[in-house]
């Protein structure tokens, strides 16, 4: 199986241009393709992983991966599904968050001279001449044609800034660029920004004529996969600092089982034929398959030993014995506490288990919430510090654990 036959067969790819040619590119390793990052925070999410696991997959056939961190169209809205504006951070904020997001994609892509590249669109963007913009790029754009686009029907309904209505133009600007300057043949993206991609290759054949060999490919779920990144309580980080071993194998080991084998043949790199075999699977076996998908995708973000840890610690918990020293912990210090006491509400905020309050309290009221395997129901439950002295675990639904301590 070639590896072009590899992501159809995972269910990967959604829509490609000239699919003979993406082909050879692809499986003789002569793809030099981009993909998107937003440098919105200091961390990826499970929302990236498609993208960082297909660079992975790429690189691995002998191709090289240009991973295109948005420092220049971050200043400006992304009409995308969006319905509202991204707030401007400084160019130090940019430059931080870049800095953390290669050391995470270095765990799957290897940067250097002649392999993978990260680059910043800020170089380029930030510097352009307006009036050169215009009678360069512009004049190959059509307005109509632009307006046809799904991703500016979407805003057109609640007001379309002649600022976001410009980021079509910007984005393929830098597959333009990236063509010209670091021979960037490919590109890749969620199927929201098909039209966006579009006006990239375009632009490239406008402007280098038509044998310009410039290549669009989306992925079938990385919009969705944009989603995936956010929970309830809050986003599911690959910084273990921000969302632990322990919380990312159990988010993993949570998915619907509708969910679980099309994220072991998307996200895994396990063998189609293996994979195969567990189509069959129903019941306690797909539990299994959950396992399986918890434990490589956390073996591939935090290594083996977290991998581990974290799952014979969700095996303990589930079991309701074991050791508990690989939960979850929050350490509460003395400014934590109201004339010596907490409430039930605050310690959910505190370990990241609710967005809010009012959730929270919905939460507990549902029956939702126990504490040392006795139901909370009253959402003003409070307690002290001597109720910390052995363990104290909180749980949030049947899987979620999480313990605290008092200094």
């Amino acid at each position: 199986m070639t590896i072009y036959d590899e992501l159809v067969a995972r269910g990967l790819i959604a829509q490609v241009t000239d699919e003979e040619e993406i082909k050879e590119l692809i499986n003789n390793g002569k793809a030099t393709f981009y993909i998107g990052f937003d440098p919105t925070a200091d961390s990826l999410h499970v929302g990236h992983f498609m993208a960082l696991c297909l660079m992975k997959r790429l690189q691995m056939a002998g191709n090289k991966p240009i991973a295109l961190i948005g420092g220049g169209t971050g200043h400006i809205g992304d009409p995308s599904g969006r319905t509202d504006m991204r707030s401007m951070m400084t160019a130090e904020q940019i430059q931080h968050n870049c800095d953390c997001f290669k050391e995470q994609m270095s765990r799957f892509i290897e940067f250097g001279e002649g392999k993978a590249q990260m680059v910043n669109n800020a170089d380029w963007l930030l510097d352009l001449n307006y009036v050169e913009l215009l009678r360069e790029v512009g004049a190959c754009f059509s307005v109509n044609n632009m307006l046809r686009a799904e991703c500016y029907k979407q805003r057109m309904e609640k007001g379309l800034s002649f600022l976001e209505f410009n980021y079509m133009i910007m984005q393929s600007y830098d597959f333009y660029h990236l063509y010209k300057e670091y021979g960037c043949n490919m590109q890749f993206g969620g199927d929201d920004q098909w039209s966006n991609m579009l006006g990239g290759t375009e632009l490239i054949r406008k402007k280098l004529g038509k044998d310009a060999y410039a290549m669009t490919i989306t992925l079938l779920l990385n919009s969705e996969g944009k989603k995936m990144g956010k929970t309830a309580s809050g986003a599911v980080w690959l910084d273990k600092n921000k969302t632990s071993p322990y919380d990312f194998y159990q988010y993993w080991r949570n998915v619907g089982d509708s969910d679980v084998l099309k994220c072991i043949r998307m996200l895994t790199f396990l063998p189609l034929e293996e994979i195969d075999k567990m189509d069959s699977w129903e019941g306690a076996q797909l539990n299994t398959a959950k396992e399986i998908l918890a434990f490589e995708l956390t073996k591939l973000v935090h290594g083996d030993q977290e991998a581990q840890k974290a799952q014979e610690t969700a095996r303990a918990v589930f079991a309701g014995a074991g050791s508990h020293e690989n939960m979850p912990t929050t350490t509460l210090c003395h400014s934590d506490f109201t004339d010596g006491k907490i409430g039930i509400l605050d310690l959910m905020l505190k370990a990241e288990l609710t967005a809010s309050k009012g959730e929270g309290r919905r939460l507990v009221t549902q029956g939702g919430v126990s504490v040392n395997d006795q139901k909370v129901t009253d959402p003003t439950q409070m307690y002290e510090k001597s109720d910390f002295k052995d363990d104290f675990i909180l749980r949030k639904g049947k899987k979620i654990y999480h313990k605290f301590i008092a200094e």
